[in-house]
């Protein structure tokens, strides 16, 4: 902490204890009024249960939290609230049949009125430069406007700590900026923000000291101000991290087209929906394609429709290998070649109550019956553990039994896990939603290098990603998606920052400029 920051939040030997595993052991972290202060570290590094501790979420089973030299006991997140300190999970903790303005109302200790609710949330987003609409319903909204929600629901609760888990994972580099803005605000004000985040350039930028953990320790603290991005990623892993390499992608005109999207429209679902405009995509086997775009521009709705979670009426509007699969289902997808990594991992892409390996064979009872499921319909469960811990050890998932819930693992390992999932099958069509969400710089490198090599291996990969540089390190062609219009993929060498953030924000029409349709 630096020395003229007066001390706001002390924690000294703080221990918890989960069965043997030891998540965190005593742990020691100083926190100064008006500071930013950095929590790095791997996924399943303790930086989670660390933070549960102090919001009152989880109980610690030794050691000492001092809130303003004074030492407390964090019963319960409404303690903690009452206390001074608020969080924003990266688990998002809302209900889909709610509104905005209604989950905000559920946390807050008052009887408001919902309008005047409304009326501040919305005054409140959209002086962060975080725009909400107070009335929309969880259940139509996107990741990124879902963290929206939490995000302001927690300002809204003035308080006098604030701790963010990867608040930037679901923002452009426009909206990140807009947050940095009010971080900063907040700091002047004599605020203080614990950040958690693996975006290691945003912690140099943003952050006045730094504690990193490694397996539930805190092993080093510094200023990483004076620290480049790889020395700090060095501190988190205990090693290099290697880089990512992308090999020129030879001979894309002879290569064939393995994922077709033609022509497809689609209707808003819900009033909160944006409707799919006449997109058209040629994924080849070789290339790694990456779509780019704000939140809540159509990503999601076109994921849907490549997944086979939403069918379409023309059955050629979605071709894998060559066949019609637009009325086709998600595991007759999957028997062509394909696999899905969803945005949301927890609830979608994984069941949280499910173990490892049951979520395993509910992606491929119908793929590999044979290798799963034996006579009358018994699962073969030394296969199914055998593939599941395979897994495992490539992914390298930090977990805390030998087959866990998938709702027990950080939120991190469990996208690991769900995105060695499917590359273990070696798809030869993978549509991935967000490949790196949430993880540290070692596994977002491994993940994006297996992508790629995955593609090079001839199989055709399609990325949706909000993190700019991720697309810029994979894609060979990158599109963005804007208003449900999808623009014609630039190659990677002729693409830039500025030209694609210029059509993520519209400036530029896509392919077909259909407004005169809908005037």
């Amino acid at each position: 902490m630096p020395e003229d920051r007066a001390e706001l939040l002390d924690v000294r030997g703080l221990t918890k204890v989960f069965g043997t595993l030891k998540a965190c052991d005593n742990v020691d972290l100083r926190i100064g009024k008006g500071e930013i202060h950095a929590l790095l570290g791997e996924n399943g590094a303790g930086k989670s249960t660390l933070v549960k501790m102090l919001f009152g979420s989880l109980e610690p089973n030794g050691g000492e939290i001092r809130w303003k030299g004074k030492p407390v006991r964090i019963g319960s997140p409404n303690a903690a609230r009452k206390l001074g300190i608020g969080m924003v999970f990266q688990h998002f903790s809302l209900f889909e049949a709610l509104t905005a303005a209604e989950n905000i109302a559920l946390s807050l200790d008052d009887d408001t009125p919902i309008n005047t609710i409304a009326a501040k949330a919305k005054a409140l987003s959209y002086s962060y430069g975080l725009p909400l609409d107070p009335y929309s319903l969880v259940g139509d909204l996107s990741v990124g406007e879902r963290q929206r929600i939490e995000i302001i629901r927690c300002l809204l609760q003035t308080p006098e700590l604030i701790i963010l888990d990867e608040p930037t994972s679901v923002l452009t580099p426009q909206e990140a900026d807009k947050l940095f803005a009010t971080l900063e605000r907040l700091r002047a004000e004599g605020k203080s923000i614990l950040y958690i985040s693996h975006r290691l350039e945003e912690v140099k930028r943003m952050c006045d000291a730094a504690t990193v953990m490694r397996h539930g320790r805190v092993v080093d603290h510094c200023d990483p101000r004076k620290e480049t991005a790889a020395s700090l990623a060095r501190m988190m892993v205990g090693n290099e991290v290697h880089a990512v390499v992308r090999t020129p992608f030879e001979g894309m005109a002879e290569a064939p087209v393995l994922l077709e999207v033609r022509d497809l429209s689609r209707p808003p679902a819900t009033p909160f929906s944006i409707p799919l405009r006449h997109v058209r995509l040629d994924v080849r086997g070789g290339e790694v394609i990456g779509i780019a775009g704000v939140a809540g521009n159509g990503q999601g709705e076109l994921f849907e429709a490549i997944s086979g979670e939403v069918l379409q009426g023309d059955p050629g509007a979605i071709r894998i290998g060559g066949a019609d699969c637009g009325r086709l289902k998600i595991s007759a997808r999957r028997m062509l070649g394909a696999a899905f990594v969803p945005e949301e991992r927890l609830g979608h892409g994984a069941a949280p109550r499910m173990t490892l390996s049951e979520n395993l064979l509910l992606t491929r009872h119908a793929t590999d019956a044979r290798a799963y499921v034996g006579a009358f319909g018994v699962i073969v469960t030394g296969a199914l553990q055998s593939a599941a811990q395979r897994i495992i050890r490539t992914m390298d998932v930090r977990k805390s039994a030998v087959d866990p819930e998938a709702a027990s693992l950080s939120g991190g390992n469990l996208q690991k896990f769900i995105v060695g999932r499917e590359l273990d099958r070696q798809p030869r069509v993978l549509v991935v939603n967000q490949p790196t969400w949430g993880v540290d710089a070692g596994a977002a490198a491994r993940i994006r290098q297996a992508l790629i090599e995955l593609a090079r291996a001839g199989s055709a990969v399609l990325v949706i990603s909000q993190d700019l540089d991720e697309l810029f390190e994979i894609s060979d062609r990158i599109a963005v998606m804007h208003n449900g219009e999808l623009s014609e993929p630039i190659p990677a060498a002729e693409a830039t920052l500025e030209r694609i953030g210029l059509l993520m924000g519209g400036a530029e029409p896509g392919h077909v400029d259909h407004s005169a349709e809908t005037a």
